[in-house]
């Protein structure tokens, strides 16, 4: 099976001003996916111009005809399940079907705290990641939908005619602890992971190998646990956050290495970051868009 080869965009630049040309450069290259990221702000870009992910995505699912669109991740932090369904079925009817969802719990960054509340521990947010992918999952197969539970409601929430894609628009959950891969493996037609964070600052490339493989091990424990065939799901590795860094994108030659050793392991998708200036993101343009357009073709 062939590698497919995605890209996370940044929203950060006026749509006008070089925004809205990158998600249809990212169509003429070829890449599989155009995702970003669903944040209010993030990281060193939160002084900066920083815009909606659903408003971002429907303006590219304007500017593109083929190439899917998605998110990487939405989370619990600012979202609910009701208003988020209603904005995903819209945004799935207006692309014609191009829309994943990537999902995850959420994290202790400026999202968890922009609505006033004070941030969740992990166990607070595997909690409400529990009660919010079942509920999301109902309100995008469902027309109408009642529910009470320990976090979010939902009364006669209507969701008619519901998502292009049948039973609806596919999930890719992010996950690596046992809670989290659970629902990957019962809701998600997808799996993301960056690997393991503790590796980041000191690890080895190998040492991040070896956990990969283990983050996959367990994915397939869980999808054991609930008889389902772990072949069905998309393994996909968002990259920039493994020891590896950015060296993977210093030339064709470098990717390639990187994304065969990660294909051995049984990811199905990598989705590196389109080249942000002044940034951790910073990247040779013209080697980028040779990997984008020559790496494929080496990966199959």
């Amino acid at each position: 099976m062939s590698l497919r080869l995605s890209t996370v965009i940044l929203p950060y630049r006026r749509w006008h001003e070089g925004g809205g040309a990158a998600w249809q450069r990212a169509e003429e290259l070829g890449f599989h996916t155009a995702f970003t990221y669903d944040h209010l702000s993030w990281r060193t870009f939160r002084d900066g111009p920083w815009f909606g992910a659903i408003p971002t995505l429907t303006a590219a699912a304007a500017t593109t005809r083929h190439m899917r669109l998605g998110t990487l991740v939405t989370s619990p932090n600012f979202r609910h399940p009701v208003t988020l369904a209603k904005e995903l079925i819209s945004l799935d009817d207006f692309s014609d079907g191009r829309v994943t969802l990537g999902i995850g719990a959420g994290g202790t960054g400026f999202d968890a705290t922009a609505l006033g509340q004070d941030p969740w521990t992990p166990r607070e947010r595997a909690d409400r990641f529990g009660e919010f992918v079942p509920l999301l999952d109902r309100l995008l197969t469902e027309d109408s939908v009642s529910y009470e539970g320990d976090f979010y409601s939902a009364h006669e929430a209507r969701n008619i005619p519901g998502c292009v894609q049948r039973p609806r628009l596919p999930f890719a959950v992010a996950a690596t602890g046992p809670r989290g891969l659970g629902l990957a493996a019962r809701y998600g037609q997808a799996w993301v992971t960056t690997g393991d964070p503790r590796l980041f600052e000191n690890g080895t490339p190998e040492q991040s190998v070896h956990a990969l493989r283990g983050q996959a091990e367990k994915l397939a424990d869980a999808c054991a646990a609930i008889g389902r065939d772990v072949a069905g799901i998309d393994k996909i590795l968002l990259t920039g956050f493994t020891p590896d860094r950015g060296r993977p994108l210093e030339s064709l030659g470098a990717f390639v290495d990187f994304a065969g050793r990660h294909q051995e392991l049984g990811f199905t998708e990598i989705v590196i970051h389109w080249p942000v200036p002044d940034s951790v993101f910073a990247t040779d343009e013209k080697v980028f868009e040779q990997i984008a357009m020559e790496a494929p073709a080496q990966l199959t």
